[in-house]
């Protein structure tokens, strides 16, 4: 059985309203997935050091993001989070290694270190 529209135009009132509410919702979903994409990038220095850069796709800061260097099993040789100005520096290690910046969510950024460049 069809349910009757509702006299006076409820029928439309009623799409105008979800629209309200749906369009604002489905807009800031689709902001809120595109905002956060982690971005980190790492360079070897002359004195045989390495600094990573990391941040946001949407231009945020990466202070306080965790970063992990790891060997090839997986154990982790140090750890530390990005300063305030985004970065961290470490000694290079003497074995293959491979960084991992982890802004959390599912957001990790994993680097070789044999694509880090001088």
């Amino acid at each position: 059985m069809l349910a009757a529209p509702i006299r006076g135009g409820g029928d439309k009132r009623m799409k105008r309203a979800l629209a309200l509410i749906l369009v604002p919702l489905a807009l800031t979903a689709a902001v809120a997935a595109y905002a956060h994409n982690a971005i980190c990038s790492c360079f070897e220095n002359a004195d045989e050091t390495i600094t990573c850069e990391g941040g946001f796709s949407d231009g945020g800061k990466a202070v306080g993001v965790p970063l992990h260097v790891l060997d090839q099993a997986g154990k982790v040789l140090l750890e530390g989070v990005m300063s305030k100005d985004s970065n961290f520096t470490f000694p290079k290690p003497k074995v293959a290694f491979r960084v991992e910046f982890n802004a959390g969510e599912g957001h990790v950024v994993t680097i070789d270190g044999r694509d880090i460049e001088k």
